[in-house]
């Protein structure tokens, strides 16, 4: 598997499995009939640094990306999101991927990093806690979940190191 950051012509690689994941409505707090304009617009944006996996004969099987979560002099800590494409789920792509991350952010001298809105059914807070998170509160009934009914948004908070 080759970790690398991600070039302009890897999205229509990534969209595939991002608009599955999205349109799902189980783990992403964004309108699950986003397009893919606008996607793409969320996860390439100039701002973020993106990153793919490459699995078998150069296939794109997950993607990620880091951005500052505050601006200003908040600016040193991160935000992150991660999406695995669901065909390569449970093979620990996912954290290799984060721990890649969490590597890249400290070199690039973010203090911590957050995440604002992790669906509390989501199978990633194990990973998530595994890698050092904690869970700083829950919103309550935030998050209208296709199959659990209403249930909490995690903010969810892990300190860095950096370089």
């Amino acid at each position: 598997m080759l970790i690398r950051e991600a070039a302009a012509d890897d999205w229509p690689r990534i969209w595939p499995f991002w608009h599955r994941i999205v349109s799902a409505g189980e783990t992403y707090a964004w309108d699950p009939d986003t397009s893919e304009d606008a996607a793409r617009a969320l996860w390439m944006s100039p701002a973020k640094r993106v990153y793919v996996v490459e699995g078998d004969a150069g296939r794109v099987v997950a993607s990620a990306y880091v951005t500052p979560n505050y601006g200003g002099p908040a600016a040193r800590i991160a935000n992150a999101g991660f999406m695995v494409d669901p065909d390569h789920g449970g093979r620990g792509i996912g954290r290799a991927l984060a721990e890649y991350l969490l590597a890249a952010a400290e070199a690039d001298g973010y203090r911590g990093m957050v995440f604002n809105a992790v669906v509390e059914t989501n199978p990633a807070v194990g990973l998530w806690t595994s890698l050092g998170f904690t869970i700083l509160g829950t919103v309550p009934d935030a998050y209208d979940h296709p199959r659990h009914g209403r249930v909490g948004l995690h903010i969810m908070y892990r300190a860095l190191q950096p370089a």
